[in-house]
């Protein structure tokens, strides 16, 4: 069902580039994928386009649409495909770079365009769209390259399932993570620094909280953590094979006439530690720890609040092993990782393996051996998966996790990669039981990936509810008269030093104001004090939903508070 998806709105962009040359024939196409999301097209238009423009292109696919022309797909010489495109120098570049000496055309009609293939039967299937936006992009993606625009659309096979999406999509900007940071104090976003984060109190407790969670879990299986440089030479960067790979999302700069980088990844740093001294076999698995922020240069387009930023923290582990100990250690981090998950309510999660990618380092044969091994740990643990053709990182494949929140929508969060070629690059050593020397096994992973993206998902998916345990503010006090002042510092004393994130409202205000206030605030209990509470030395416990417990003891309130915790 997800490739006929795929096929769907591969065959909608296609309806969308029709529709763009009927009504602007002037305009040069390039390339229109279906993505997880939808669909899009790149075009080179002699005038850029406008949101408001539009509505025309959709009703003109929708008549294209009514037309119900077939899709078809053939093999043609290149000779014969380059007279087609000879005006386009986009098409013209894509058929010199594919092997072989004919190419794919899909038409409908008498449009015509370079294509694998993949397609609906007709454009009559194709009714059950949205166009979204209009963005700026760039010819294969390079900054240095062509600027282009891109309309950007998705496409369903029901009035229903779009109708849904809509749905969801309504339901999104409602509970858009930008707008509850700044509602509930958080964060927040700023010219000065497009892409770098700022964390307001309340936001940098749920941060440390975040952080706080996960370092227990990596004591207790025996990880150390580290600290490494945020600038290092570019060297270190060409010989890890990042340079190559990752040159266009980097921050450069020179110091004492020598290069430097800011780090868009953290494991060289981890390697040179590795590196430092002499290692053994004695010392394997090696787990080393890192919170460590990154920098990567994104396009001001793509930027998106913390679900794509400039600077963000990874919680990266780097662990060194032998390849016997291999499965073992894979075992561990998806324990691991499914325990994280499950702690902040993801119980939805779908694991896939990415393979071997086109601009990957090292050979087949390694390629094959790492992938093995982390299918082997995820069918011991009776953890089924996909496989993700091609998508690995190019150093090695990994395992993705991928969530599902509350509005139905899917997330790529942890990850678990083998890695052997950046401890062959960097001639990394231990020595066997033998006294021979052996090259040890690198293993990536990451659970929350960037601590700021899922921070965000994590808004989302509770729609700014944090739940009790790592709400900013977990119980709020509110006394109805300044008669019960006394009594209200002294019971938000001792909620303190039992180590609760508790506050008092101070203001004069009614308590139908302070009620609505820590409403606002989501803040998960409210404790009211008024008079009978002062005079039977209880609490009334509302919840942010508006139920209420009354006459509790402090007993009873610590103990519910104990539970809510875990």
């Amino acid at each position: 069902m997800e490739q006929d998806l795929n096929s769907l709105r591969h065959s909608a962009a296609h309806l969308l580039a029709h529709a763009v040359v009927e009504l602007y024939p002037d305009t040069k196409l390039t390339i229109g994928p279906a993505t997880p999301e939808g669909f899009f097209y790149d075009f080179l238009p002699t005038t850029n386009f406008k949101e408001q423009d539009l509505p025309a292109i959709a009703e003109k696919m929708r008549e294209i649409a009514d037309r119900k022309l077939p899709l078809t797909h053939k093999q043609v010489p290149k000779d014969v495909a380059r007279e087609m495109f000879k005006g386009n120098q986009f098409k013209l570049e894509l058929i010199d770079g594919i092997e072989g000496d004919t190419v794919g055309i899909a038409s409908q009609g008498d449009f015509h365009d370079l294509c694998r293939g993949g397609h609906v039967e007709h454009t009559g299937l194709l009714k059950n769209f949205k166009l979204l936006n209009v963005s700026g992009s760039y010819w294969r993606g390079d900054r240095d390259g062509q600027p282009l625009q891109r309309i950007s659309g998705t496409a369903f096979f029901t009035p229903k399932e779009l109708r849904m999406y809509e749905k969801r999509v309504a339901e999104a900007l409602k509970y858009d993570h930008r707008k509850l940071g700044k509602e509930l104090d958080l964060f927040s976003l700023h010219e000065e620094g497009p892409g770098f984060p700022f964390f307001h109190p309340r936001g940098k407790i749920v941060y440390d909280l975040l952080v706080g969670h996960l370092k227990k879990l990596l004591q207790q299986a025996d990880y150390q953590e580290i600290a490494t440089p945020m600038m290092l030479s570019d060297e270190l960067w060409k010989r890890s094979g990042h340079y190559d790979h990752y040159r266009d999302n980097m921050y450069f700069s020179e110091i004492d006439k020598r290069n430097f980088a800011i780090k868009p990844m953290n494991c060289p740093g981890a390697i040179l530690i590795y590196k430092e001294r002499p290692r053994s076999y004695r010392d394997l698995p090696l787990k080393f720890a890192e919170f460590g922020l990154v920098h990567r240069y994104e396009l001001s387009g793509v930027l998106h609040g913390l679900f794509r930023a400039r600077a963000f923290t990874i919680d990266d582990a780097h662990v060194f092993c032998t390849p016997d100990q291999l499965k073992e250690q894979i075992k561990q981090m998806v324990s691991m990782t499914y325990s994280v998950l499950n702690k902040f309510g993801f119980e939805e999660i779908r694991v896939g393996i990415s393979t071997k990618p086109e601009d990957a380092m090292g050979d087949d044969a390694l390629w094959d051996k790492a992938t093995d091994a982390l299918k082997h740990a995820l069918e011991s643990e009776g953890v089924p998966f996909e496989m993700y053709e091609g998508e690995g990182a190019f150093y090695g494949p990994k395992i993705e996790f991928r969530i599902k929140d509350s509005m139905g929508r899917e997330w790529q969060c942890g990850t678990i990669q083998v890695d052997f070629f950046l401890p062959k690059n960097f001639e990394l050593e231990y020595v066997t039981p033998e006294g021979t020397r052996a090259q040890p096994v690198m293993v990536h992973r990451a659970i929350y990936g960037s601590l700021e993206r899922f921070f965000a998902i994590l808004l989302e998916h509770y729609k700014g509810r944090l739940p009790f345990f790592i709400a900013p503010v977990q119980m709020k006090i509110l006394t109805i008269t300044d008669d019960q002042k006394q009594y209200a510092h002294e019971l938000l004393n001792t909620l303190k030093s039992h180590g609760y994130r508790a506050s008092m409202d101070e203001s004069s205000d009614p308590i139908s104001g302070k009620i609505k206030a820590a409403q606002l605030q989501q803040v998960p209990w409210m404790l009211v004090l008024g008079a009978k509470e002062l005079e039977n030395n209880t609490i009334t416990l509302r919840h942010r939903d508006g139920k209420q417990e009354f006459g509790l003891s402090l007993d009873d309130l610590l103990k519910k508070a104990e539970i809510a915790q875990k």
